[in-house]
C-alpha cells in the first residue's frame, strides 16, 4: 500500500484559495498537464507551499514556460530529462524537479 498520499482531482483553472481540500498544503505536488501546460496551476503553487514540485509535460516549451515561473516563486531547478516514449514520432516527454529550499 501507499500511506500518507492523498489524491484529488480538481478544475486547477479555479483559484486554490477556494478548494477545501487544498488548506492544509502539500509537502510535494505531481503535475501532468496538456499540452498547453500548467500556468495557471504554477502562479497558484505557493498556496499550496510545496517544497518539491514534480512536472511531467509532452511539450517541452510549456514546461520550459512553467518553470520560468516556478523559479520565479523561488524552486530551483535540480533534475530535467527526456524520455523517447513514443519511438518514431517527433513527441517525447519531458520530466523535471523542482525544490525550494526550507
Amino acid at each position: 500500500g501507499l500511506d500518507g498520499a492523498h489524491f484529488y482531482q480538481a478544475d486547477l483553472s479555479k483559484p486554490l484559495i477556494e478548494a477545501q481540500w487544498a488548506s492544509g498544503g502539500f509537502a510535494a505536488v505531481l503535475l501532468d498537464p496538456p499540452r498547453d501546460g500548467a500556468l495557471e496551476m504554477v502562479r497558484q503553487m505557493a498556496t499550496l507551499g510545496a517544497r518539491r514540485v514534480v512536472y511531467v509535460s509532452c511539450n517541452p516549451a510549456t514546461l520550459a514556460r512553467d518553470a520560468a515561473e516556478l523559479i520565479g516563486q523561488g524552486y530551483q531547478l535540480k533534475r530535467a530529462g527526456v524520455l523517447d516514449m513514443f519511438p518514431q514520432t517527433a513527441h517525447v516527454e519531458a520530466m523535471a524537479l523542482f525544490e525550494r529550499p526550507a
